[in-house]
Order: C-alpha cells, then sequence, then structure tokens
C-alpha cells in the first residue's frame, strides 16, 4: 500500500497517474482508493478501467469516512488481490489518521505499508503563514510524517526560494528524501524503494511497518486471552507519542474478544459477541517496537504460566 498525501492542487493525482502507467508497464494488479471531499469525484476519470477503484466521496478517509474504508479495503482485498493498492487521500488528510484508518485489526497483518508521499506546493509552502493556524499546522504534519517529500512547481521558484524550502523541509523531516520537481516528475524507483516497514520477528504474530525514526505503526496477533488487570497496566506505560491503539483483545475468562480503543491516553472497549482475528494495531512516532513486543509477549506468557499451574 502506498498512501499519497499532500495539500490540495499539490499534484497528487498527476504522481497517482505515474505510478498507475509504471504499474501497467510491469503488468501488476492494482487497486485505487480515492478520496474527495465533495459529493462528485473530479479526478475518478485519470485512474482508467482497467484498475479497480473505489471512491470515498462526501468526507474525509481520516474521520468522517472511517468505517466506509474499512469495509471498501476489506472488499479490495478480498474480490481483486490486487499486488498494490494506492490510497490518494484529501487535501485536509493527517497522515496519523490515514494509517489509522486504513490498517483495520481485520486484516491489518495482509498490508504492507511502503510509505507516505506527500506531495508540496513550493510557493504555498513559502507563503503558508497566510492560511490559518489549523491549515498551517496541517501542512506541517504532513511534511512532518512523510517517507518522501515531493516538492511541486518548483520552476515557479527562484534559486534562493528552492533552497529555502529545501532547507525547512528538511529541518522538519530529516529522515525523508526531498525532491523539488514539477508536475511530480521523479524517479519512479525512488518510489518503489521505499521501505515504511522495518525489521521483522521470525514469529508471524507480529508484524512492523516503520522507518528508523518518524510515524510508524505495528501489529501484534494474540495467541491466548491475557489478564485484564495486566493489560490496562500495560496501557498505563505507553509513552506518550502512541498516538492509537485499536484491535480485539480477549481477556481472562471471557468467551469472545472486546474491541478495544485506545486515543489520546483513553481506553475504551466495546463487547462482541462472536470471535473476532485478535490483531492489535498501534501507531505511534519514535517508538521502540521491540520493547512494546516483548511487553505484549510478557502479558500473554503470564496467562500461559497461570494455566499450567506455574507463578508468573
Amino acid at each position: 500500500m502506498y498512501i499519497l498525501a499532500g495539500f490540495l492542487g499539490s499534484g497528487k493525482t498527476t504522481l497517482l497517474k505515474r505510478l498507475l502507467e509504471d504499474e501497467r508497464k510491469n503488468g501488476r494488479k492494482v487497486a485505487v482508493m480515492m478520496n474527495e471531499l465533495g459529493k462528485v469525484s473530479i479526478d475518478s476519470d485519470e485512474v482508467g478501467d482497467d484498475v479497480a477503484l473505489k471512491e470515498l466521496l462526501g468526507g474525509c478517509i481520516c474521520c468522517t469516512m472511517s468505517g466506509q474504508v474499512e469495509a471498501q479495503l476489506q472488499g479490495l482485498l478480498q474480490l481483486e488481490k490486487p499486488d498494490a493498492i494506492y490510497v490518494e487521500t484529501t487535501g485536509a488528510a493527517h497522515p496519523v489518521e490515514v494509517l489509522d484508518a486504513v490498517l483495520s485489526p481485520l486484516f491489518a497483518n495482509m498490508l504492507h505499508v511502503k510509505g507516505i508521499i506527500s506531495t508540496v506546493d513550493g510557493k504555498r509552502w513559502l507563503d503558508r503563514g497566510m492560511m490559518g493556524p489549523q491549515l498551517q499546522q496541517l501542512l506541517i504534519e504532513q511534511v512532518r510524517h512523510a517517507d518522501y517529500l515531493i516538492v511541486n512547481k518548483a520552476s515557479d521558484l527562484s534559486d534562493s526560494e528552492q533552497a529555502e524550502v529545501a532547507i525547512s523541509l528538511q529541518g522538519l523531516n530529516p529522515k525523508a528524501k526531498c525532491v523539488l520537481t514539477n508536475y511530480s516528475k521523479v524517479p519512479v524507483m525512488d518510489l518503489r524503494s521505499l521501505s515504511h516497514s522495518g525489521p521483522k520477528e521470525t514469529s508471524h504474530r507480529m508484524h512492523l511497518h516503520t522507518s528508523s525514526l518518524g510515524l510508524s505503526s505495528f501489529v501484534h496477533t494474540f495467541k491466548s486471552p491475557v489478564k485484564r488487570e495486566n493489560f490496562e497496566t500495560f496501557l498505563r506505560g505507553m509513552p506518550d507519542t502512541i498516538y492509537r491503539i485499536k484491535g480485539y483483545v480477549k481477556f481472562e475468562g471471557s468467551s469472545y474478544p472486546e474491541l478495544f480503543q485506545f486515543s489520546y491516553g483513553m481506553p475504551s472497549y466495546m463487547k462482541e459477541d462472536m470471535n473476532m482475528p485478535l490483531n492489535m494495531v498501534m501507531i505511534g512516532e519514535n517508538i521502540d517496537w521491540a520493547r512494546i513486543a516483548g511487553e505484549l509477549r510478557d502479558l500473554e506468557a503470564g496467562f500461559a504460566s497461570i494455566e499450567k499451574g506455574i507463578e508468573p
């Protein structure tokens, strides 16, 4: 999965067209999820009839439409079985919220997030001070959480302005490659070689979607129930930069798992009346996922020891 982020008019659709042309040349089966704030899709004709397209209209993928995102993605994975999925977000989308929307516990362990590619309008970036505080912060977040930065309309900038943009963006996000160009003309191989996913444990129970720094995600699959009090102790030890946790957790003594969500330090639980995949998705920034994985294994090992009559 590739996530295309960036403010309105910054070149996301042009980039998508270039990536789809490359996929066609390589004979790969792809799907596109295109999100529009309006009730009419403007750019869907750019995709082509040979690509499975899911349109999310009349809202933002990261807030009002998160439930539809899950249903649409599950349908694509089951029916289309694509080699790649491209998610083109609205200009108002926040990268953390987009990751939260697309990484459903139902199928997060089936997805490999290759990267968040943010397009930036060079002129708009220099003039961002004229925008309201919330929009300015949104632009900053789209830059800060990207794995690759494309600065479009570079020909409209003087040499000194190009340098100012590049220095400013790299100061906010030193880990991402930053390319100044026009019409999203970047080496496609740069994007193919992105690796938002880091090292995995040999066990199939854990999947990491992470770069060396910055925003990353982690998927853990529970193999046994855990004690509720131990789980809540685990939550209290979470770093402040864990932004989201969601998934299905089965507690000791329960017949079915509970849907669990954790946002801004507040947990919530909802009982299910059927068995669900015991996947838990975590999204955070600059997190030591190896430590988190160890703590989760300890949760399960503690329950297993009790089952055997051994003190954990």
